[in-house]
């Protein structure tokens, strides 16, 4: 038999330096996450899931679906020869509602431990519930609203107030599978009794007019089918926002549908019969909440754990820079990102906070596309950037990263690549995207990169013009294509051109 891998319940002194496995044995599916290490923003390694259903019999007979039971034991002990093949530190392994609730839970937990070595941490609805909130708080750090996370047994809510978990978090006996045995497979059943469970909680009602933040496999599929009907055209869940009213209508379509109209919109198999509950129990839970709108996140319970192992230092980091500066170490080759920043900031008066840090995040990934094909770079580097996994931005702030990359990279705003996704951003982000692309090229033709060069150089916008100013001796640095590039520059601006020479101060 394996010796157990140890299951700890922090993880003091690892510093982001060891690969991390997280394992959660819900009611409907049972995961594997192996991350790089622990950090702000932690990289996925290996993903796996694996629909178990294991709560499907729970709310009928008490106990696990026998067949679940079978097939997690046996995909845990691949999960262990897996996890020790990737060298992985450490491992924790959780287990949801369907475990605790069932008769035969503690038993299952032996025999994972006997089979495959691993200590499970049965955690309570309320530590679910605020482990999930604390997920979306790692995605959505100034998230104001409730989130409902609704897993295969029970869907949980808890209220975030500017990025603080709220007092009050709740665990109701509704994910789906729970509910479709309990209403018997009828939709009208399935209703009163959502309802019932969700007036008692009156505590909803101090939460009207936010935001409801949609967590779990089921409402990610629903997310999914919307994109689909919408022909929105960046499919990535988190942050993908939703009108309320809007989405509650297409909500009350799925609960209608039958299996084989479904079937037809290529919902996963296993989720077939339980997706009209899990969009009933969204709809009546936005009923319920009344937000003006619905942001989808696509953290919870897993990047919860991770996010509750930083230290609250690393917890104030912002999300996305930090993605976008391992991005940079990982795959560019000059640490320019700051130098950069400041180099543009001439060109950016009157900027607010948010944009500085989205022009910021676009000069740390502006030597992202270095070693693609000349011939495709501009296009490989916009879509690469518009499909990052990474947290802290909404799709209109996705595209304008990615339209600033394809301007970086020579690339025209009016081309048909990013025609599809720049309604999503809006005049204004596109003109900026413009000007800071531009603006990054301009910089590497300057200087290739060279941060000590770049720091030599600056930008001075004046009313009529643009103008390069650099050091005498450094002329040499000036040739056609910087007054090409830097023309088009003034040009975005409405100025025009300059360069201008700077004596070298004497020596005293």
């Amino acid at each position: 038999m394996p010796e157990p891998i140890q299951n700890p319940a922090a993880l003091p002194g690892t510093g982001g330096n060891g690969r991390i496995a997280v394992i959660d044995i819900g009611s409907n599916s049972m995961r594997l996450v192996v991350y790089a290490g622990l950090c702000r923003s932690p990289v996925p390694l290996f993903n796996e899931k694996i629909m178990c259903g294991l709560g499907r019999t729970v709310e009928r007979t008490g106990m696990l679906n026998p067949e679940g039971v079978q097939l997690a034991l046996d995909n845990l002990t691949r999960f262990r020869f897996l996890i020790e093949a990737m060298d992985v530190e450490r491992v924790d392994v959780l287990a949801t509602a369907a475990v605790r609730d069932a008769s035969d839970g503690p038993a299952f937990v032996r025999e994972i431990k006997r089979l495959a070595g691993f200590d499970v941490r049965t955690i309570a609805g309320e530590e679910e519930a605020r482990l999930s909130a604390l997920g979306v708080l790692s995605g959505t750090p100034d998230a104001n609203g409730v989130m409902g996370d609704l897993g295969g047994g029970s869907l949980e809510l808890v209220g975030l107030q500017d990025g603080v978990i709220g007092d009050t978090q709740v665990t109701l006996p509704l994910g789906p599978l729970r509910l479709s045995e309990a209403a018997g497979g009828r939709a009208q059943a399935a209703l009163r009794i959502v309802d019932e469970h969700l007036e008692r909680q009156g505590w909803l009602g101090a939460w009207r007019g936010r935001t409801f933040y949609p967590v779990g496999g089921s409402w990610r599929a629903l997310a999914k089918l919307h994109m689909e009907q919408t022909n929105h055209p960046v499919h990535i869940i988190h942050h993908y926002e939703v009108d309320t009213g809007a989405l509650r209508d297409f909500l009350s379509l799925i609960v209608k549908q039958s299996r084989s109209s479904l079937e037809k919109a290529k919902v996963s198999r296993r989720r077939l019969e339980t997706l009209p509950f899990a969009a009933l129990v969204l709809e009546r839970a936005l009923r319920a909440a009344a937000p003006s709108r619905v942001v989808f996140s696509a953290h919870g319970l897993r990047e919860g754990l991770l996010y509750e192992w930083l230290t609250p230092e690393e917890r104030r980091h912002d999300p996305l820079l930090s993605a976008c500066r391992d991005v940079a170490e990982r795959y560019g080759r000059f640490s320019v990102g700051t130098a950069l920043s400041h180099w543009t900031d001439a060109l950016f008066p009157g900027e607010d906070t948010a944009s500085a840090r989205l022009r910021y995040a676009a000069c740390l990934l502006s030597d992202l596309g270095w070693a693609e094909h000349p011939d495709y770079r501009a296009e490989h580097t916009f879509l690469r950037v518009l499909r990052m996994p990474v947290s802290g931005i909404d799709h209109a702030e996705r595209v304008f990263l990615a339209m600033t990359s394809y301007v970086r990279y020579a690339g025209a705003l009016d081309d048909a690549v990013v025609g599809r996704v720049r309604g999503l951003a809006g005049d204004a982000h596109a003109a900026r995207a413009l000007v800071l692309g531009l603006a990054l090229r301009l910089a590497h033709t300057v200087t290739g990169g060279a941060t000590n060069l770049l720091q030599r150089t600056n930008l001075v916008l004046g009313d009529e013009r643009l103008t390069l100013s650099l050091p005498e001796d450094s002329a040499c640095l000036v040739g056609e294509v910087v007054e090409r590039r830097l023309d088009a520059l003034a040009k975005s601006l409405g100025r025009t051109g300059a360069i201008a020479y700077v004596p070298r101060p004497q020596a005293a």
